[in-house]
């Protein structure tokens, strides 16, 4: 009997840990993971490296923005005396922190670097992600003016539709006319 109840147990504890319910951690290292698989997905699928590291640009910089916000929001005593240290390279650290996070992993995965894998000699996962970072910017910016010279939001998830909108625009452009840009 003693043996079944511990069969039993070391079943059990394990699928009960499985299903209880856990707050969302957006920004971790299992999200660079799942950053690696959604690319290796997309490679698998034939989606090219430079237009699904669009996206991969766009996550990393939102994601750097919604912890920057996060923090703020947070009373943090750390973050207050790194603050007073660096108050105007707060946001800069953390957002190259963000870039590391996902970035680095990849490399050294060999998923970044590989000789032929290239756009204007660049890698094509590190030009897309520049690219998707500058139209996940151009989004946020075309939002903010708009709400600057209209005076309102015009009309509901205005701040979320931009950026989507500028990085499928990118994608688009990336799938379509990319091909000009491959080192041949």
């Amino acid at each position: 009997m003693n043996k079944i109840v511990k069969v039993f147990v070391f079943i059990l504890v394990p699928i009960a840990y499985l299903l209880m319910p856990v707050p969302a951690k957006a920004v971790c290292p299992i999200c660079t993971v799942a950053v690696g698989a959604g690319l290796g997905l997309s490679r698998y699928l034939g989606i090219d490296d430079a237009v699904s590291s669009i996206w991969i640009g766009g996550l990393i910089l939102s994601s750097s923005f919604w912890l920057i916000d996060w923090l703020k929001k947070k009373d943090f005593k750390v973050m207050k005396q790194f603050n007073n240290i660096a108050k105007q390279y707060s946001n800069l650290i953390i957002v190259i922190l963000m870039y590391t996070l996902v970035l680095i992993p990849l490399w050294f995965s060999h998923i970044i670097g590989h000789p032929f894998n290239t756009i204007l000699g660049i890698d094509k996962i590190v030009f897309g992600t520049a690219i998707g970072s500058l139209a996940f910017l151009t989004g946020m910016w075309a939002d903010r003016k708009l709400r600057k010279i209209k005076g309102k939001q015009l009309f509901n998830f205005q701040k979320v539709v931009f950026p989507v909108l500028s990085l499928v625009i990118t994608s688009l452009f990336m799938y379509f006319y990319g091909g000009y840009l491959y080192d041949r």
